[in-house]
C-alpha cells in the first residue's frame, strides 16, 4: 500500500447519469416461498440500484412496480429492463445530495443487450 496518497476517487455527486441494465431477477427470487417472490424481487432492484448507482436513496417508478406485481405475488418476470438515473435532489432538508429513479424499460427480447449508457 502507498502512503500519503490521496485516492483519485470518483464521486457519485460529481456524475449525474442514465443508464440501462438487464437484471435477472430469477437469480434472486428462485427458491423463496410464494407469497415472497414478488416483495423480494422489488427488494433486489432496490439493492441493485443502491450498489450500481451508489446512492441510499432509490426511487422506484409505479409502472415497474405495477408491472412486478400484474402476475401476482409467485409468477415474477425471470428478467427486467430497467433504466437507473442518478439525479440530484432538489429538497433543501434532504440528507442525501443524489437520488436514484428506476423505471421500465419495455424491450422484445432480452438477447444480446448489454449495459448502455443514455443521453438525456
Amino acid at each position: 500500500m502507498s502512503k500519503g496518497k490521496t485516492g483519485n476517487k470518483r464521486s457519485a455527486l460529481a456524475e449525474v447519469v442514465t443508464r440501462e441494465y438487464t437484471i435477472h431477477l430469477h437469480k434472486s427470487v428462485f427458491g423463496a416461498s410464494f407469497k415472497k417472490r414478488a416483495p423480494r424481487a422489488v427488494k433486489s432492484i432496490r439493492e441493485f440500484a443502491k450498489v450500481n448507482m451508489g446512492t441510499t436513496d432509490v426511487r422506484m417508478d409505479p409502472q415497474l412496480n405495477k408491472l412486478l406485481w400484474a402476475r401476482g405475488i409467485k409468477a415474477v418476470p425471470h428478467r427486467i429492463r430497467v433504466r437507473l438515473a442518478r439525479r440530484r435532489n432538489d429538497d433543501e432538508a434532504a440528507t442525501e445530495k443524489l437520488y436514484t429513479h428506476v423505471s421500465y424499460v419495455p424491450v422484445s427480447s432480452f438477447k444480446g443487450l448489454q449495459t448502455q449508457q443514455v443521453d438525456e
